[in-house]
């Protein structure tokens, strides 16, 4: 099973551990576009801090964040499930999982980004501000530069189960699962029900869309769960209590889309 998750916006900080080490980090594919989006992300954040804020989207609340990604080579770095924080991450809960819950997210999560391309939660990487939805002066669109990267090395971390997918819409631009990949991946989207005047309506909810996607992915390494494919990812939810409706893709090299309903939003 492979888990695809977005980034937090909001990120811990470095900590006292050991600078980045890019070619310690996992996917070596992605080392060489690695190193230009780091390149090009310091270089903007040494010059006109304003450009730079413009650029990544910061309000001059957060200028402290240009400043933090001029240093990106040599502060801190630590494992990336402790530098991601925010909805998803606090409900996920990664720092007391179970040792054999945390060996298998060790081995199922992957983290999309607009730095990194995507990294392991043990991979050791500093505290930076870059999202996919960034356009760099001179690599561009972060979204469609990594598209051709991805495209090299996520068939291969694919591997053969289930690829449950749970990015944002940024992050998912930068690689869709195709062909074979596609027909054992899995999307969800979080519903909210509630009777109105006598009516059931669904709505999508935003913040409550990531704690609920946390919560899930946790139960799922908590019970050991391994899902072969959409499938039996289904049954695994449901039996943990999950509202699922799903059905097969009309066409085979399409994904699965799951709808998880909740009747209680927390």
């Amino acid at each position: 099973m492979l888990v695809l998750l977005p980034p937090s916006e909001g990120k811990a900080a470095g900590g006292s551990g050991a600078p980045l080490k890019p070619e310690a980090l996992s996917l070596p594919g992605l080392a060489a576009a690695r190193a230009a989006v780091l390149e090009e992300l310091v270089e903007l954040c040494a010059g006109d801090e304003a450009a730079a804020r413009e650029v990544l989207g910061l309000s001059e609340g957060l200028r402290g964040e240009v400043a933090k990604n001029v240093e990106l080579r040599s502060a801190a770095a630590r494992p990336a499930g402790e530098i991601y924080t925010g909805v998803l991450y606090d409900a996920l809960g990664l720092a007391d999982l179970t040792p054999a819950a945390r060996k298998l997210a060790e081995d199922a999560l992957l983290v999309f980004s607009g730095l990194w391309g995507a990294v392991r939660i043990t991979d050791p990487i500093p505290s930076y501000r870059c999202s996919m939805g960034v356009k760099l002066p001179g690599l561009g669109a972060l979204g469609a530069y990594w598209r051709g990267p991805m495209a090299e090395v996520m068939p291969g971390a694919a591997g053969e189960g289930l690829v449950l997918d749970l990015r944002s819409s940024a992050y998912a631009s930068a690689w869709k699962p195709k062909g074979e990949v596609a027909g054992r991946t899995a999307t969800v989207r979080v519903l909210h029900a509630q009777v109105v005047d006598g009516v059931e309506k669904r709505s999508v909810v935003s913040h409550f869309n990531k704690a609920t996607k946390g919560r899930m992915v946790r139960d799922l390494l908590s019970a050991g769960a391994v899902p072969a494919g959409p499938a039996e990812l289904v049954t695994a939810l449901r039996d943990l209590g999950y509202v699922v409706e799903a059905e097969p893709p009309a066409k085979a090299g399409k994904a699965w889309s799951l709808d998880v309903v909740v009747t209680r939003i927390h």
